[in-house]
């Protein structure tokens, strides 16, 4: 099989994938439409970016539809971007501030106007020869790669936000999902380092290396929209999001510092934190698997701000971590209680508040150092 037979194949393949994974997400029902929407259109410039195989089989040398379809690159990382806000946050709304990111791929289609898309085919063919000297061309990828490196830095930043304000609020399996959110921009961000190396070969003097990186790329392509269309068939409600007017402790601790606001004194630190205990151990409220912050807030009436400092600051744990620790100690509990051998770990962890096996598992790690498997087994020895 030949280079460009294999590149067609492995085209059509990730083309399919890519569009039958936008036919799911247009029409799953869930109540994140709007990541779904945007998720597609990302899925979708992908697959437009990656179809060039085919898209030359059809048109017969440079054209101005086929330089569209290159420039569709620079909505790509965009769209990624609204995409990780609408998952974040659960207040997000597409709004008209958002068409500013669409001015990159404006900027980049005007500047190929005067000496690419109004000229003839010959000249066209002269302009693609000579791309190493082409000023419009090196502008449009010093563009392109900018745009990348600035977008990825502000995912990031949103992502490693967005997983702080969780665990200072949330106690669900909703953790998982921005973990496997980090790993889809780590895995994009990985890409793009290869693009980035593609590129630096197409205006060197070994613009060969660069088709063969091109291949790599193209396969390597497949095999991320494989693992996006795993994951959306076995997780079709991925997320859960956090509200974004919520603030992390330590802004407000700075707000507070900043204001001079009185802060409460230690008679009244210990009275709510003996009130905040007293309510976990004898209501429970950690054995709801989506409790939130503002869900203990409600019922202690003690306000969420304040009880976002006196757990995640005073207490000096998340709460994501403070909820945990009375589910861990509930299981193990459960798993002393030798009338309850029978009981599965599977049984025990939905029991006791959590919905994710794996985020049990971590949880009980960390707060005995062994596995529940292992705690069991080594309770069973020292009764025998």
């Amino acid at each position: 099989m030949g280079k460009i037979d294999l590149l067609i194949v492995v085209t059509v393949i990730s083309l399919f994938i890519s569009l039958f994974l936008v036919f799911f997400l247009l029409t799953v029902k869930t109540k994140y439409k709007i990541s779904n929407v945007l998720f597609a259109a990302f899925l979708l410039i992908t697959a437009i970016d990656s179809c060039e195989p085919l898209f030359n089989l059809t048109v017969d040398g440079p054209s101005n539809l086929g330089m569209l379809r290159n420039t569709f690159a620079f909505l790509q990382i965009p769209v990624f971007y609204l995409y990780v806000l609408s998952v974040c946050y659960s207040d997000f709304k597409l709004t008209f501030k958002y068409i500013l990111h669409v001015l990159p791929y404006l900027i980049v289609n005007l500047v190929l106007l005067p000496r690419f898309y109004a000229v003839d085919s010959a000249s066209k063919i002269d302009f693609l020869v000579n791309r190493q000297h082409m000023i419009e061309l090196q502008f449009t990828h010093i563009l392109f790669h900018l745009q990348i490196v600035v977008y990825l830095i502000a995912v990031f930043r949103i992502l490693r936000k967005t997983k702080k304000l969780y665990l200072e609020n949330y106690a669900g399996a909703g953790i998982n999902s921005y973990n496997w959110l980090f790993q889809f921009t780590s895995v994009l961000t990985f890409l793009y380092l290869i693009v980035f190396l593609k590129n630096i070969f197409k205006f060197s003097d070994y613009p060969y290396i660069s088709e063969w990186i091109k291949i790599g790329i193209m396969v390597l392509v497949l095999f991320i929209v494989c693992w996006y269309l795993f994951k959306a068939l076995n997780n079709p409600g991925l997320f859960r999001n956090v509200d974004s007017k919520l603030k992390l402790v330590s802004d407000i601790i700075s707000e507070e510092k900043k204001n001079e606001s009185p802060t409460e004194n230690e008679e009244t630190l210990s009275s709510e934190i003996i009130k905040l205990k007293k309510y976990m151990i004898e209501e429970k409220p950690f054995l709801n698997p989506s409790l939130t912050i503002q869900d203990i807030s409600k019922d202690i009436e003690i306000p969420t701000r304040e009880l976002s400092v006196l757990i995640n600051h005073q207490l000096g744990q998340h709460f994501y971590d403070f909820v945990n620790t009375y589910r861990i100690e509930n299981a193990m509990d459960i798993l002393k209680d030798t009338t309850k051998t029978k009981v599965t770990i599977l049984e025990i962890l939905y029991e006791v508040g959590f919905n994710s096996k794996s985020s049990f598992n971590t949880a009980f790690k960390k707060h005995t150092g062994t596995t529940p498997t292992y705690y069991r087994k080594n309770l069973q020895v020292s009764i025998l």
